[in-house]
């Protein structure tokens, strides 16, 4: 059985248009977007009027996908290749495996559950 990865991408939302356009080359084509308010390294100032403002969360976007067919690796290198600007915010990837997977509607398993899936 080939294992199942859950690749989760938080970055700048003005991004995203790069991103999902390197991960259908790779042949990714269902994911899930999710607006999402963080801080890491950037510390969540802003400047409001010209007045720094600590508002301690910042718009990021979460693009979340599963792969079992393409490696992960192949996925988080095109993710770098895409986003890499070498300033603070370019995001975070996270890797985890997945135990299982369940079609709702047909009752599939595992990775038949994520064949055909083309929703992008």
């Amino acid at each position: 059985m080939n294992k199942i990865y859950k690749v989760e991408i938080i970055t700048r939302p003005e991004l995203f248009d790069d991103l999902k356009e390197a991960l259908n080359y790779l042949g990714v084509n269902g994911m899930t977007v999710s607006d999402v308010n963080g801080c890491g390294m950037q510390k969540g100032h802003t400047y409001y009027r010209g007045v720094k403002r600590d508002v301690n969360l910042i718009k990021k976007i979460k693009v979340t996908v599963v792969v079992s067919e393409i490696p992960y690796e192949e996925v988080l290198k095109a993710v770098e290749k895409c986003l890499k600007t070498g300033t603070v915010g370019d995001g975070k990837c996270f890797v985890t495996e997945v135990v299982d997977v369940l079609r709702i509607r047909t009752g599939e398993r595992g990775v038949a559950a994520l064949m055909g899936a083309n929703e992008c």
